[in-house]
């Protein structure tokens, strides 16, 4: 039976009994109050009684332990006072029962709350897909999509599956799974997320991942695994409840014995002073501070596309004061674009494009889309020649034209003086320089270089500001590293790593301090694994992503800032949650034990479960002002 159903029952049946406190007699008399207070126990309290006794059998003691002690000590004592004709308690163990009930579906409306995340990611996935069957559009069930599939998506659709665009392009809403508010223009070549949504424009993709493959499958696992973790630290408060509970226990016998033995109370006053202590000790609260703080914690990162993997990363994060960052694909795009044209520019740039696309060198993209997008039209090249190592030569115009490195140049005994200044302060930069020329002399230069996404700057500048060490690591020359560096201001870099030796750069930062590593790529997967806490970028290859902690779904630099903020803010609030939980209720004990009772400042059994349900919705209350808390 839900938690809210034996809520509702046993309300109804307390509330004829709470009467009886102001003197209102029940037909039926002790009887009637008997089976109300019967039907209470068995209805709402059997699973308190039930978790209690296992928890004996198993030689331990838990929260409901001290709920099952309370609750059955007053109802025992009623069943006897019935007997012998003395004054009833039966409201009090009602009341109690209904109170405890009253915090736990609170609680239980909380944690749905604070898992909504997973909910909605769930909701967001798409029923159906039109799948292309020949020359026909066939819609099908998404459960019968296969790879490569062809789908065709038309404007307002949901994206069925992940895949790559084949045929037409449109711009995309994908701020449901990334958490970017402005769509993002696709086109052939480009890859679409699973549930996203087409804004305008038709086009057809090849589904490349489906079912648990896709993104969205992936984010929901990965956030359900989250919630359900448990933080290290809870192994503390389970061996302090472990302990707590025992001590409860002998302080309310304590109790007892002093209040009935020692100053002379009656024993039904004894009694409830007992009972208060055991209630008010309940550490309800200590037992969801954790898992509460927890899932709002990493509910609200999925929300944003931070992935946070487990609890054991968020404690992982609270120490980190380094944060290493792979530079290709985490600092900077990933891809080389012209960023400088010497001389004259439309025509270095279309004998350079002329014939680098018919190069397989990996700057050959990069010059051909400058020239696209600066509508310069190529010309016929013929002889073409590729150089290993130097660059390519060919004819156009019955013309040779040389375009590749110094070293090209040199060979062929051509004279670069006239552009020396202009190749050294593009070196200098870190720029890798192209020259155009033909048999005689240099027409011009184009420098090409991988530049660092927007946000690269105001993340390093933002983890700068926490006094995090921020520390670039590349295999690039000092020269581009440098040049990269002083862009994003990195104060410290290594270059001209080889892709195994990164762990080992990050295991001797490890000495002087706890590390993060940033990275995308498969060969920065051992350094993922190595740093006490490793984010990878979620356009990266699946090793790394496994090897990560926390995932950057949206591959934002400034994501890591606010992952590591929100992992800390989240460990913080678990500790607060603690903190407050186990002081509230140890401050609760003196006055319910009747320390204060001089001055007038008692609880009894039904104000001591007020307090103590107060306690676990405060708790609740204080995870979910997570979703509220700055980043910054």
């Amino acid at each position: 039976m839900s938690i809210f159903r034996r809520l509702i029952i046993s309300a109804v049946l307390a509330v004829p009994m709470l009467l009886t406190m102001f003197g209102v007699m029940l037909p039926g008399g002790m009887i009637t109050e008997t089976i109300l207070a019967t039907g209470v126990m068995v209805i709402g309290g059997g699973p308190f009684f039930v978790s209690a006794y296992k928890s004996l059998l198993n030689h331990a003691s838990n929260m409901d332990t001290l709920v099952a002690l309370g609750t059955g000590t007053a109802y025992i004592y009623s069943l006897y006072a019935v007997v012998a004709g003395l004054h009833v308690y039966f409201e009090i163990a009602a009341l109690l029962i209904v109170l405890i009930l009253l915090g736990q579906w609170f609680e239980e409306l909380s944690k749905g709350r604070a898992s909504s995340a997973v909910e909605k990611l769930l909701g967001l996935q798409a029923k159906d897909a039109t799948v292309m069957r020949g020359d026909k559009a066939v819609k099908v069930a998404i459960s019968e999509v296969v790879v490569g599939d062809v789908i065709l998506v038309k404007p307002g659709e949901k994206i069925a599956v992940d895949g790559r665009i084949v045929s037409g392009g449109s711009t995309i809403d994908e701020s449901m799974v990334t958490g970017e508010s402005l769509p993002v223009s696709k086109t052939v070549g480009d890859f679409v997320i699973g549930s996203t949504i087409n804004k305008q424009g038709s086009f057809t993709f090849e589904a490349t991942k489906v079912g648990a493959d896709t993104l969205l499958a992936q984010i929901v696992d990965l956030v359900s695994r989250a919630q359900a973790s448990r933080a290290p630290i809870q192994k503390l408060v389970d061996q302090v409840a472990n302990v707590f509970v025992p001590t409860v226990l002998i302080i309310a016998i304590l109790t007892f014995t002093v209040w009935y033995v020692f100053l002379g109370a009656s024993f039904i006053t004894a009694l409830l002073f007992a009972v208060s202590v055991i209630i008010i000790a309940c550490p309800c609260a200590l037992g969801i501070a954790t898992p509460t703080a927890l899932m709002v914690g990493t509910g609200r990162g999925a929300r944003m596309g931070i992935l946070i993997k487990s609890g054991e990363v968020l404690e992982s994060a609270r120490g980190i004061k380094t944060v290493v960052l792979d530079k290709t694909g985490t600092i900077t795009e990933g891809k080389p674009v012209v960023t400088d044209v010497i001389g004259d520019h439309q025509k270095v740039l279309s004998l350079a494009a002329a014939l680098e696309s018919l190069s397989e060198h990996p700057l050959a993209t990069a010059i051909a889309e400058a020239a696209s997008d600066d509508n310069i039209v190529t010309q016929k090249v013929t002889h073409f020649a590729a150089i290993s190592g130097r660059g390519v030569s060919g004819l156009i115009d019955d013309e040779t034209v040389y375009v590749g490195s110094r070293a090209l140049f040199t060979d062929q005994n051509i004279d670069t003086q006239a552009f020396e200044d202009d190749l050294a302060r593009l070196e200098k930069q870190g720029k890798t320089i192209i020259i155009v020329g033909n048999k005689s002399t240099v027409i011009g230069l184009v420098a090409v270089q991988d530049q660092p996404k927007k946000t690269s700057l105001q993340a390093i500048s933002a983890l700068k500001s926490k006094g995090i060490k921020v520390v670039m690591i590349t295999g690039d020359n000092a020269g581009t590293a440098q040049a990269i560096a002083s862009q994003v201001g990195v104060d410290e870099f290594i270059a001209g790593v080889m892709p195994g030796d990164k762990a080992d750069h990050v295991k001797r930062l490890q000495a002087d301090s706890q590390v993060a590593f940033v990275g995308d790529g498969i060969n920065d997967a051992p350094a993922l694994a190595q740093a006490d806490l490793g984010i990878a970028m979620g356009s990266g290859t699946d090793v790394a992503i496994e090897a990560g902690g926390i995932v950057l779904v949206k591959n934002d630099l400034m994501d890591a800032f606010q992952a590591l903020v929100l992992s800390q803010k989240t460990f913080g609030r678990i500790k607060l949650n603690l903190f407050w939980a186990f002081i509230y209720n140890a401050a609760g004990i003196p006055i319910a034990a009747g320390v204060f009772s001089s001055l007038g400042l008692t609880l009894n059994p039904a104000l001591a479960g007020t307090a103590m349900a107060f306690s676990s919705v405060s708790v609740v209350l204080s995870s979910l002002a997570l979703n509220n808390t700055r980043l910054k």
